[in-house]
């Protein structure tokens, strides 16, 4: 009789920590979504810092690297990163996007945030050996900040969006002629390394030490698993004509710059 007593509390208290729990984890992935802007097309200027004429100049360049190669090339302005750090931002971005094709993660973002004067570039698995994470700041500090501390938004984005084609798309020998490309004068240890470790090992102790982080963590994955359950596929457009990611994924590679 007494256990028979003790049991039913134990599974009403059970069914409340599981019902509160769910409604936390819904609550929490409708709020990572809204922060976010939805993947509309090859360019989603949501800070509205791209001109008409430079978006009609990049679209039909970001279409044809994608129709002959298979790599997809976005990119995106963000009006606010949420108070994070870009390069996480960007990744989860690109994840959520599932940019580039599933059995080939060929797929590329540039990513500007006007308000907190940062841009990244972020590399699909399957380019980071060939955009590698060198290459990437070289076109951040050669051809994409200092025409973004001078105001020009497009100006930047175009040259970046040029450089990032050209070394996608030609042999190595060719691209290295070109000045603003050469690795010349770069470390052989990349600093971002270093601050990608750094980064690891802060993670890991905020998910030891922090019990608010390891719930912001635990829902960020989620969205992540169910975002990769609900895959349609290889190829940029859906079978209702919308632009779409082909279900590819980053692990960090690339670079980020300020201006």
């Amino acid at each position: 009789m007494t256990a028979g007593c003790s049991a039913s509390p134990l599974t009403r208290g059970s069914a409340r920590f599981y019902t509160a729990l769910v409604a936390l984890l819904c609550t929490s992935l409708v709020a990572f979504a809204a922060n976010r802007p939805a993947l509309t097309g090859r360019i989603v200027d949501q800070a509205n810092i791209i001109s008409i004429d430079t978006r009609s100049a990049l679209e039909p360049k970001l279409a044809d690297l994608e129709t002959k190669s298979g790599i997809q090339l976005v990119v995106a302005t963000v009006t606010s990163l949420d108070g994070e750090e870009i390069e996480p931002y960007a990744n989860e971005l690109f994840r959520s996007w599932k940019l580039g094709e599933k059995t080939k993660n060929n797929g590329v973002l540039l990513l500007v945030a006007p308000n907190e004067r940062r841009v990244r570039i972020e590399v699909g698995y399957g380019l980071e050996g060939t955009l590698t994470d060198a290459l990437s700041k070289v076109i951040i500090t050669n051809a994409i900040a200092p025409r973004f501390k001078t105001g020009d938004f497009g100006g930047g984005i175009s040259r970046g969006v040029d450089d990032i084609i050209t070394v996608l798309t030609t042999d190595a020998s060719e691209w290295q002629k070109r000045p603003s490309l050469r690795l010349d004068d770069q470390p052989t240890t990349d600093p971002m390394n270093w601050l990608l470790m750094a980064g690891l090992i802060a993670l890991v102790t905020l998910l030891i030490v922090s019990p608010g982080f390891r719930w912001f963590f635990l829902n960020v994955m989620l969205n992540l698993l169910l975002n990769s359950g609900s895959s349609r596929g290889s190829g940029g457009f859906s079978s209702g004509g919308g632009f779409s990611g082909g279900g590819g994924s980053s692990g960090g590679g690339g670079a980020s710059g300020s201006w």
